[in-house]
This record gives C-alpha cells, sequence and structure tokens, in this order.
C-alpha cells in the first residue's frame, strides 16, 4: 500500500497529540504528587528548654481594656490567652504563656506637655507628682493582666521605656540630649525602689510579676519624642539592676527575677557594632572578668534579651547573625537567650515591607520563618511578640482594632493564628529536640521545621513552615502507629484549626501554611 505524505504527516499529528497528553497526564500527576521530604526524628538529643511565648499590651490595651464593651474585651482576651477548645476541637485561642505589662512614665498625664505626638503612645503611671502610688491607674492594662491570670497565662513580665518622669534629667518621658540617659543619676535608687513597689502593689491587686525589664533598647537615642524611652550606658544598668537586686532581696521578693537588657538588635548582645559602651551584653554583664559582671546577682535572670528587628532579611542574614549569637551564648556557662520583642519593620530587604496591615499568610509566614530560626538556630528560650492589639495600618499586630477609645471592630490577623501554632502547644518545661532533613545539610526558607518534647515525655510537638506553592510530604523517621496524632494547620482558609494530615508514614504539609503536629504516646 502506498503511504502518502498526507498519511504521513496525519501520523505525525496523531503522535505529537499522544505525547502532549502524554505530558499534560504527567504535569498533572506531579502538580498533585506533593514533594517527598525525610526527616529524622531523634527525642534523645535535646537542646533548649522554652520558658515561654509572650506579647504585650503596648500602646492599645490602655484604651481597650478600660473603655471598650466587655464582649469585645473578652473576646480578645479569649484570642490571646484561651487553651480552651470549641466543640469542633478547634482552638478559641493561642494560649499565650507570658504577658508583658508596660510600665508607663507619666507622659498621658502630661497630655500634649509631654512631647510625645500620639496619645496612644503615651503612658500613665501608678506614681504620683506627691511621691504616692494611685493603683487605679493603667485601669485597662490590669483589665488585661487580670484577665490573662484567669485564662490561665502564668508570667507576667513588667518593662520600662522610661523612668516616671519624677526621675527623668529633663521631666519628660523621653530624653532631651540623646548623649546621655535620661534618668537623673541621683535617682538610681528611687528607680529601683519604685519597681519593687510596683513589684508589691501588684500583688495586692491580685497579679504577681514574675519579671522585671527596667531597660527597652537602651542603643537607641529616644529624642524624638515618638515614644516613651531613654538610651542607657552599660555603667548605668549595672549601678541600676544592682540598685534594684538589693531592693528585691531586702523585701523577699524572692520570685521575681529582672531580666536585662533589652537590646534594640540581637547583634547588640555579641558585639559593640556602632553602640560602643551600650552594647556587647554577653561579655559585659555575664563575663566574670568584667567590671559590670552581674551574673552573681540572685535576683537576676541568667539570659539576655534581645529584640530581632533589622537583622532578618536576606535569610542567610538571619541565619548567620543567630548562630553568631548560638557561638556567644554558648561560652557563659548556663546562660541563655530570650527574644523579647518583635515585629515586620522595615523593608527587610526588599522581601516585605513593615507598612500596610496585613491580616492574610504573607506577613505571617514571613513571621514564622523568624520564629523558626530564633528557636532552632538562635537557641531562644522564649520568644515574644511586640504588640498583642494594634489601631495601626503595620505590620505590627496579631489582633486588630479601630483606632477608636471607646469601641470598634475587632479583627483576627493570620499572625495571630501562625504565632499559635507555636505557644498554643510548646508550654513552658518543653524542651526542643533533633528534627533534621536526611538529605539536605543547609535549611531551605521555604520549608522549615522544629520539635519539641514535653517534659513528662509523652508529647511531641512538631511545627512545619510551608511557604511553597506545593504541598509536601514528610516521611519521619521513628514514626508509627504507637502514636496518636493531630494536627493543627493555619492558612488562607484556616485558623489553627484541626484537620487530619497523616499519611501512611507520615504528614501532608499544604502550601503557604503553618502546620502543628502533636505525637501523643498511646496509653
Amino acid at each position: 500500500m502506498k503511504i502518502t505524505s498526507f498519511k504521513i504527516g496525519i501520523l505525525f499529528f496523531g503522535l505529537f497529540v499522544v505525547l502532549t497528553l502524554l505530558s499534560w497526564h504527567s504535569n498533572r500527576e506531579d502538580q498533585k504528587s506533593p514533594d517527598l521530604i525525610h526527616l529524622d526524628l531523634d527525642a534523645e538529643t535535646t537542646f533548649q528548654k522554652i520558658d515561654n511565648f509572650g506579647a504585650s499590651d503596648a500602646w492599645s490595651v490602655q484604651f481597650v481594656g478600660k473603655n471598650w464593651p466587655l464582649e469585645k474585651r473578652e473576646q480578645i482576651a479569649d484570642l490571646l490567652f484561651s487553651t480552651q477548645n470549641d466543640q469542633d476541637g478547634n482552638p478559641k485561642g493561642i494560649g499565650l504563656s507570658l504577658w508583658r505589662f508596660n510600665l508607663g512614665a507619666g507622659s498621658a498625664e502630661q497630655g500634649k506637655s509631654s512631647g510625645i505626638r500620639d496619645e496612644w503612645r503615651r503612658a500613665e503611671s501608678f506614681l504620683t507628682q506627691e511621691g504616692t502610688y494611685d493603683w487605679s491607674k493603667q485601669s485597662g492594662q490590669v483589665w488585661f493582666a487580670k484577665a490573662a491570670k484567669e485564662r490561665g497565662v502564668e508570667q507576667l513580665l513588667v518593662f520600662s521605656n522610661s523612668p516616671p518622669v519624677q526621675f527623668t534629667r529633663n521631666g519628660k518621658a523621653y530624653t532631651s540630649d540623646k548623649a546621655q540617659s535620661n534618668l537623673d543619676p541621683t535617682k538610681n535608687k528611687a528607680f529601683a525602689k519604685y519597681l519593687a513597689d510596683v513589684t508589691e502593689g501588684f500583688s495586692k491587686i491580685g497579679l504577681d510579676i514574675n519579671y522585671i525589664s527596667p531597660i527597652n533598647e537602651p542603643q537607641w537615642d529616644w529624642a524624638d519624642g515618638g515614644q516613651e524611652g531613654t538610651p542607657f550606658w552599660n555603667d548605668q544598668i549595672k549601678d541600676l539592676v544592682v540598685a534594684l537586686d538589693h531592693e528585691l532581696q531586702r523585701r523577699n521578693l524572692n520570685t521575681t527575677y529582672i531580666d536585662i537588657p533589652e537590646t534594640a538588635q540581637i547583634n547588640y548582645l555579641f558585639e559593640n557594632g556602632n553602640k560602643s559602651g551600650r552594647a556587647n551584653v554577653i561579655q559585659t554583664f555575664f563575663n566574670t572578668n568584667s567590671k559590670n559582671y552581674l551574673g552573681h546577682l540572685a535576683r537576676v535572670n541568667h539570659a539576655v534579651s534581645a529584640h530581632s528587628y533589622f537583622t532578618t532579611s536576606p535569610f542567610s542574614r538571619l541565619v548567620d547573625q543567630r548562630k553568631q549569637l548560638n557561638s556567644a551564648i554558648d561560652e557563659i556557662s548556663d546562660l541563655h537567650f530570650w527574644m523579647s520583642e518583635y515585629c515586620i519593620l522595615g523593608d527587610n530587604a526588599g522581601e516585605i515591607e513593615g507598612n500596610g496591615r496585613d491580616l492574610g499568610m504573607t506577613a505571617a509566614l514571613y513571621m514564622a520563618k523568624v520564629i523558626n530560626t530564633d528557636l532552632v538556630v538562635a537557641n531562644a528560650s522564649a520568644w515574644h511578640w511586640w504588640t498583642a492589639i494594634s489601631a495601626y495600618d503595620y505590620k505590627d499586630g496579631l489582633v486588630y482594632i479601630d483606632k477608636n477609645k471607646n469601641d470598634g471592630t475587632v479583627y483576627e490577623s493570620k499572625m495571630l493564628w501562625t504565632l499559635g501554632n507555636y505557644s498554643r502547644f510548646i508550654r513552658p518545661g518543653y524542651t526542643r529536640i533533633h528534627l533534621q532533613e536526611l538529605e539536605a545539610s543547609t535549611p531551605d526558607e521555604k520549608f522549615l521545621y522544629s520539635a519539641f518534647r514535653s517534659p513528662e515525655k509523652d508529647k511531641i510537638v512538631l511545627v512545619f513552615i510551608n511557604d511553597t506553592e506545593k504541598s509536601k510530604a514528610v516521611a519521619l523517621s521513628k514514626y508509627s502507629e504507637s502514636y496518636k496524632a493531630s494536627s493543627y494547620i493555619t492558612s488562607e482558609e484556616h485558623n489553627l484549626e484541626l484537620k487530619e494530615l497523616t499519611t501512611n508514614n507520615g504528614f501532608e504539609i499544604p502550601e503557604k501554611a503553618v502546620v502543628t503536629v502533636i505525637l501523643e504516646t498511646k496509653s
């Protein structure tokens, strides 16, 4: 039979169609099939013990807690503090284990004359001009601190951005001279006494202070009137901490510890950078050969606190800075690291802007990447978000509200629920354990993970961050049916929702999601 060129063309066309369909089918199968990742889990290889996860009451709580309708206050408190589940097994809140109380310096009482332009960033003080105490002040913040305690939050930290205005050089809550601390040097012991007075006063109103953080970001100048604040130099910090330690011991306040000093960036813990005399905190305060050594004081928490700002982008810098920090921490016996404040600031090397409220997963996934790296690379034993309730058009809140003193709408963010993937399940006393990809030597910033074990050793908590467009199948070593598994997902469609993600030998982690997996030994 004679084969014409027309028939040959038809044959080739048919072959082309068949190959195209096969390729299309193959691509569809590839798209449906998740990437397989083999992870080695070893609960006997341990790292840091977790102290807490927290957030701060600055700045809006002073109005929300005082003026907003009780129903909305309770709603926000449940979102932040509750460890209860709804009827479907989904968490009602993120179960923070520490609450940060902004101990105001009295700029609110000064009003416009305070020089702080934004009324929401002024703060009341318990100390009156007559030198007495008015425990009815900061009532909105006290309401939330009590709401936290009622919902099981066991740890309370009070932090001071500025000494009370009665103790400052210029009578204001921010400095007029960025070259010196605004604390009047003759008021050092008075400031320490005030902090101890507040500790005793809180106990009388039903609140126990576990930690006092008297110094906040001493490397910044705090001379622009943007908020309460003052610079400090290391020798001044030493004098204040010695005075406060003495005052706490004298009064037998033996369950309250001093947290020092909340540096503005983590690199100021291990180097001077451009802040000589105000940084290199680890060696300054915890090296026994330092003239400013504080590690021997009974009421000093054996930790250093720092903020993760301006050190998170690009990913290589995020990791490198935390490796350097961990190496510096390891030089001091039994010292640990608290990441005590973070929100998304600046432009982050073009990766994400701080400006602009984001209730969705873009900001949440970036936040999760920072949490994971602080925990896994820097071995942070505490991790605190900055402002729990924000009224601003900025990526600084867990819960957002309208900027209204008396009422408004409450908005839940994915950052709230993403923090909950950690705080709700990784409780104080849990220990981080080994979890490592078998085939990879360096972390993949798009797929990150960590693992923690309960003190009773009957529960393992795994947290996965999948910032890719494709789901990941995790094959977990030492995983078997001897475990009871449950998983909780935060994504665009889910808010820390209980969802079945178990496969034959592990779990499937959906795209653009943060997932917590709980493994419990069966009784």
